[in-house]
């Protein structure tokens, strides 16, 4: 390579240029500049990056601690319900009314649907009080149908036709009502998990805000070699590594526990769906097991967001103290003591 051309890449190579523009600049003003520059972006990219992870972070749990179990319980209370009523007309049809042991099936069944509305009750803000009084009166009908009139066949068919009212009655029925709150739940639970336009602006800003850092940082670096003739300032390349860090490992987190979340609900629709179905309760509620153990899985594993979580937390303090170390040492020591 010629000397005039070596010459001309120099003149017109990134250096070059970034030179020429900062050429204007005093080296204790370009200094401070960037110092107060690198401030206001990594407080800003700091304080974005700490709203939208702790909104992704808070999105998680809601739906794991609340909004699934809500979901899966009242899918489950509702099949409950409908099994027990099954139960009751096969012992009808197989006239096993009275036999001692025959009802235990579904007594279990209504035990477990009353449990499962009183721990949803816990993880909602939804009104249950109307459904547990309802299920509450449908299992003394069929107490008394199949306990009570064991002589009196009229009377037993009567109260066994009552109880089935109460269940399946249109609009007002116990699993017409438990469906209208498991299409509310679904609807809090997919709200919940929803990446609204507000996050992802939060988004926005700190990765634009990190990527202004990263910037920043190697004009920062640039300056000190190019004008100060120092070796790469420690701080500043901590801060840099940090910065990428920062601008990839969060958002890659928040992107894979909103996949999971996705999954998650795909998975809670067809459990309500299943649900909603008009096939045998048994298998029904074998096929809800199977997924919510599924959904508790997946939601399991989103557990380490927690640890990147706190890991932004404190990479985000780094991000702002180590530029202000870098530079304010540097000048403290080359230009401020010598006033």
């Amino acid at each position: 390579m010629t000397a005039g051309r070596a010459a001309s890449r120099r003149r017109y190579s990134p250096a070059a240029f970034w030179r020429g523009r900062l050429g204007s600049w005093r080296t204790r003003r370009l200094l401070e500049a960037h110092l107060l520059v690198l401030f206001l972006l990594t407080a800003v990219a700091s304080t974005a990056l700490f709203l939208s992870s702790r909104q992704v972070q808070h999105g998680a749990e809601a739906l794991a601690s609340r909004e699934a179990p809500a979901v899966q319980g009242l899918a489950a209370s509702r099949l409950a319900a409908l099994r027990a009523q099954e139960e009751v007309d096969h012992l009808v049809e197989r006239n096993l009314i009275g036999v001692v042991g025959s009802g235990e099936v579904y007594r279990s069944q209504l035990s477990a649907a009353d449990q499962g509305l009183s721990r949803i009750a816990d993880r909602t803000d939804q009104d249950l009080g109307t459904v547990k009084g309802l299920l509450a009166t449908y299992s003394d009908s069929l107490a008394l149908g199949t306990s009570l009139y064991r002589d009196q066949p009229l009377m037993r068919e009567l109260r066994l036709q009552e109880a089935e009212s109460l269940l399946t009655r249109d609009t007002v029925g116990v699993a017409p009502r438990l469906k209208v709150l498991q299409r509310t739940q679904l609807e809090h639970a997919e709200s919940t998990a929803a990446m609204g336009w507000w996050q992802r602006a939060g988004w926005w800003i700190a990765e634009l805000a990190l990527v202004s850092v990263a910037l920043t940082l190697l004009s920062a670096l640039f300056v000190l070699r190019d004008r100060c003739g120092r070796d790469w300032n420690p701080y500043l390349l901590a801060a840099f590594v940090l910065t990428v860090l920062l601008a990839v490992v969060p958002l890659m987190t928040a992107y894979s526990t909103q996949d999971d979340l996705a999954g998650a609900l795909a998975d809670l629709r067809r459990i309500t769906e299943e649900s909603w179905g008009n096939g045998p309760p048994d298998e029904a509620q074998r096929h809800v097991t199977e997924m919510s153990e599924k959904v508790r899985l997946r939601l399991a594993g989103g557990a380490w967001t927690e640890s990147v979580y706190r890991g932004a937390l404190v990479g985000s303090l780094l991000a702002v103290v180590l530029p202000a170390l870098g530079l304010g040492l540097r000048l403290d020591h080359d230009y401020w003591r010598r006033r």
